[in-house]
């Protein structure tokens, strides 16, 4: 479950930071109070995990030099100031300076929550965009997120290294939900272009003339055009397989005209195309040579492996912690269930499956079987033809068991031995057997 978001409250008057504290506390937020703006500015930084509520009349700094200190160290802050009867005009200056809103005194309780709470949600999507802009920029962050030990993984890794490092324009293709956006954002992060802009767009989500105006202007909007705005760094296109054919030649002249190496970089992403169809059918010959030139394509889920077992603990376990429960322990039979699937939407449609068996898990019902069926019901065959061997299955439900108790008693050999009725030589050589380490999980 999501925490509450902390309200510090700056005002010199006891009893009104006493009586908004108490108000607020009782809504469900964490209230912190303050005697002055001095002391507020000891603990309220950059990266302050709440918003601010500050009277305007203070001694010493007063609520406007407040404000434009903190407008000056997070302008992202939202800050609700309180003025008294009739100082609109300095509540109008506020807002010019960058207060989020103002309340007048006297004001209903009820107003203040409202805007508290409006103010902390402005203040968890800002803080969100910020780590999430910080993870897209952090090559090691992102390659942990492309989980998996199979070799088809273990080379997508090593592949987005390699051509991180290069300047050529990157293709990706691959079945759908296989994380081709995620791979594009890896390679921006781990090259050389990762401290420049990262610009995306669907090609599939405009009609040509809009296409056409967001890529190469004028836009309608006045926005520089996004060959503009990516200079210098990564132009991503995604749905390239849906570019109009007068744009795939503007692109290509965009490109040419770039010379080598290119001031640019583009990644293609192809996300549709029939089974029977390559993507050098749906692109002009000469453009996709020049895209293609360094080529990625992502594998699918079902080829995996135990792979689908490592990511359904991780995803369960995340959404677990979200929604405030316990992750479904996985039987041996819904593990081969899990690897046997056909997995159409691939690991888009596995997030789906982890988060829904949590929510059942919290109600007490359901089954990851019974999930599993439904999704037969709605996308064909329950199980792929392509038969394993028992040893696979074994070794694969084996891997998961003996990660899953290590993660839950945080890497007590002692505890994990006794819940497993393992001697510790047979769990050392099975953690040594599986790639797992003591120290991933302390």
């Amino acid at each position: 479950m999501a925490r509450a978001m902390k309200v510090a409250i700056v005002d010199d008057e006891a009893d009104m930071r006493q009586s908004i504290s108490q108000w607020l506390a009782l809504s469900g937020f964490d209230t912190e109070t303050y005697a002055s703006a001095e002391e507020a500015l000891k603990v309220i930084g950059p990266e302050f995990q709440g918003v601010v509520v500050s009277d305007i009349k203070m001694p010493g700094m007063d609520g406007m030099a407040f404000l434009k200190r903190l407008m000056g160290q997070d302008s992202g802050l939202p800050v609700i100031m309180i003025t008294g009867h009739g100082d609109v005009p300095m509540a109008v200056e506020a807002m010019r300076v960058g207060a989020f809103d103002f309340l007048e005194k006297p004001f209903n309780p009820d107003r203040m929550t409202e805007l508290a709470k409006r103010a902390t949600q402005a203040r968890r999507m800002t803080l969100d965009n910020r780590a999430l802009r910080k993870e897209l920029s952090d090559g090691s962050t992102i390659i942990k997120k492309l989980i998996g030990s199979s070799p088809a993984m273990e080379r997508l890794r090593e592949d987005i290294l390699d051509l991180g490092q290069a300047d050529s324009h990157v293709l990706i293709d691959g079945e759908t939900g296989t994380g081709k956006t995620l791979v594009a954002h890896a390679l921006h992060a781990v090259g050389p272009r990762a401290s420049k802009k990262f610009v995306g767009i669907s090609c599939a989500a405009w009609s040509e003339d809009q296409l056409a105006a967001r890529l190469f202007g004028p836009a309608e909007d006045g926005a520089l055009p996004l060959v503009e705005e990516a200079r210098g760094g990564t132009l991503c296109l995604e749905d390239i397989e849906a570019m109009p054919g007068a744009l795939q030649a503007r692109l290509l002249t965009f490109i040419n005209d770039q010379g080598t190496p290119p001031e640019t970089r583009i990644i293609a992403i192809c996300n549709h195309h029939a089974p029977d169809t390559t993507l050098e059918q749906l692109l002009r010959p000469d453009l996709f040579y020049r895209l293609g030139a360094m080529t990625i394509v992502l594998p699918p889920l079902r080829t995996r492996g135990e792979d689908i077992l490592q990511l359904f603990t991780r995803l369960s376990e995340q959404f677990a912690e979200e929604y405030g429960c316990d992750a479904p322990q996985v039987t041996a039979q819904e593990a081969a269930q899990l690897l046997q699937a056909p997995w159409p939407g691939n690991v888009r449609q596995l997030v789906n499956i982890a988060e829904r068996a949590v929510l059942q898990n919290r109600r007490g019902s359901g089954s990851i079987t019974s999930l599993l069926m439904a999704e037969n019901e709605a996308s064909g065959p329950a199980l792929t033809t392509e038969g394993k061997p028992l040893k696979d299955y074994v070794e694969a439900f084996e891997r998961m068991l003996i990660d899953n108790t290590m993660r839950r008693h945080k890497g007590s050999i002692v505890a994990v031995m006794e819940e497993l009725c393992l001697p510790r030589r047979t769990l050392n050589e099975k953690m040594a057997k599986y790639g797992l380490s003591r120290g991933d999980y302390v």
